[in-house]
């Protein structure tokens, strides 16, 4: 029995050796793994970092932010459009697309038009004015007249809620010979970088088109879409202009022709008689349109002549006042896209001295420089008042009241209630306006107006923007303008346009302002 027991005794140390080394390789295995998948997730973190910094920091495409020459023009015509409440029913005053038809109507020459939203679709429930339908037959109607004029109309891949669907009205327009170009915003930086990087790696490449089968988020009666149309969509960059150009004239808007959105107040600037001008639009249309890989546009037939510009070549881009555009005999325009938006409206409100004044009409108000410049003017003695828009209502859907609700309560704290505010009176439709008029003390203006809200995504080089700053003389037809638009709104002179602050006085407002600080810090809005 001696030996069985000395292998007894020997084989019991074996076992457990054999386990504790089983234990061993188990525990070296699983470690080995975690340390394989810390390493793909090392890798894949340190990647998307890589490609979220190359597509927030590269190289925009050519021809893009954009700073024109100013150039005296013949006329600068200011257009509205308005809806209100008045004696208890809903009035509306329609400006800005019967001009646009206008021009289509003359022109002969060539059309070029950008506009973001150009769809006839909107729920259900609701009724509104073929805009988008009207604008597709004044277009299809001028290539009828002249067959050979080249139109081209260029627009965003929302009215194809990102390639889920066609859109009818831009399939009229091509089926007749009208150049069609649908935005190609890839090229263009990302404002949501955490989630374009992602995007970018990988979910980008299985495309968007197929049967949908999800609910389109722009209206219930649009078709359904694909749940890589929601993957593209969350990439929030856009082709916002809208813009009309042909040989005669240019329209710089914030409208769309957009059914759901007829009801929406809005404005826009006519310019007429500078060739100059013109010539700028196409060409900064052309470059979004070769960056979308569509056609090279007509530009017009003949130049400014000697002298027609209003700047000195020695000025040009350095983002100050020249002198030529505030010499007191002149109405001068100055085309402005993206970034140079920015950079132009900064300077022109920290040009702004003691007793000037500046008046603002605004759908979204959110960027933090655009905010502090306006608190620093405030507290040199510029006299300031900011007409917005509630944030209430976009198509019939409830908003949170981001971000002007918390942006207005910090100007009026920030500045001690020196920074008066109201809010336009909506019902169910927008205050669309996206203006500024900047009075200096003997009333000279600087005015800059077009499709850019003043937040980060519209000024900042993300977005597709078109505005035109104008420079006029006191007493000059265009400040008349709009002065008598401005007391009508802010002093309510025939009809409640506008409510005071208290009126959407916030209890929630610390908590949105947090959200907003949020939302601004990761780009993570659509505003």
């Amino acid at each position: 029995m001696e030996p069985l027991k000395r292998t007894e005794r020997n084989t019991w140390p074996r076992g457990r050796s054999s386990l504790v080394t089983r234990k061993q390789t188990e525990k070296s295995w699983l470690s080995s793994n975690w340390l394989k998948v810390g390493i793909l997730l090392l890798v894949f973190f340190v990647w998307a970092g890589i490609v979220a910094a190359v597509h927030t920091h590269k190289a925009l495409p050519a021809g893009l932010s954009f700073e024109g020459k100013a150039y005296r023009a013949e006329s600068v015509d200011f257009l509205y459009d308005l809806s209100y409440k008045k004696d208890g029913g809903y009035h509306q005053e329609q400006m800005i697309f019967d001009r646009v038809k206008h021009a289509i109507a003359e022109a002969k020459e060539f059309i070029v038009i950008d506009m973001f939203l150009y769809s006839g679709y909107y729920d259900n429930d609701q009724s509104f004015p073929p805009l988008s339908g009207q604008l597709t037959e004044s277009l299809l109607d001028a290539k009828r007249r002249h067959p050979a004029m080249p139109i081209t109309v260029i627009s965003d891949e929302v009215n194809t809620t990102y390639g889920s669907h066609p859109s009818p009205e831009l399939e009229r327009l091509k089926a007749a010979g009208i150049a069609v170009v649908l935005t190609d915003t890839d090229p263009l930086r990302d404002s949501v970088p955490l989630y374009s990087a992602v995007w970018r790696m990988g979910l980008q490449w299985f495309g968007q088109s197929g049967k949908g089968w999800l609910p389109n988020p722009l209206a219930d009666s649009a078709p359904k879409v694909t749940l890589r149309s929601y993957l593209k969509l969350f990439n929030v960059k856009a082709n916002h202009r809208k813009v009309v150009a042909t040989e005669n004239t240019a329209l710089v808007l914030s409208a769309n022709p957009h059914d759901a959105s007829f009801n929406n107040s809005n404005i826009g600037f006519q310019i007429t008689g500078s060739k100059g001008f013109i010539s700028e639009v196409v060409g900064t249309e052309q470059a979004a349109s070769l960056m979308s890989g569509g056609p090279g546009l007509l530009q017009p037939k003949s130049g400014d002549k000697p002298g027609e510009s209003a700047r000195s070549e020695e000025a040009s881009g350095n983002g100050t006042q020249e002198k030529a555009a505030s010499s007191k005999d002149a109405v001068t325009v100055r085309l402005l896209t993206e970034g140079k938006i920015y950079s132009r409206l900064l300077a022109a409100i920290s040009a702004a001295p003691e007793g000037s004044r500046i008046r603002m009409g605004m759908f979204y108000l959110a960027d933090r420089k655009v905010i502090d410049a306006l608190l620093d003017a405030s507290a040199r003695g510029v006299s300031i008042q900011l007409l917005l828009d509630p944030n209430q209502n976009a198509f019939g859907h409830s908003k949170t009241g981001i971000p002007n609700r918390p942006v207005a309560a910090e100007l009026r704290k920030k500045s001690g209630g020196k920074i008066a505010v109201k809010w336009y009176n909506t019902a169910q439709e927008q205050f669309h306006t996206k203006v500024i008029d900047i009075r200096d003390p003997e009333g000279n203006a600087v005015i800059n107006g077009g499709s850019a809200n003043f937040t980060p995504r519209n000024l900042d080089d993300l977005n597709l923007e078109t505005n035109v700053e104008i420079t006029a003389p006191a007493g000059s037809k265009i400040t008349e303008d709009l002065d008598r638009y401005w007391d009508r709104l802010w002093n309510n002179r025939d009809a409640e346009y506008s409510l005071d602050y208290p009126a959407y006085k916030d209890k929630l407002v610390g908590f949105k302002r947090v959200v907003y600080h949020l939302q601004d810090m990761f780009g993570f809005t659509t505003y």
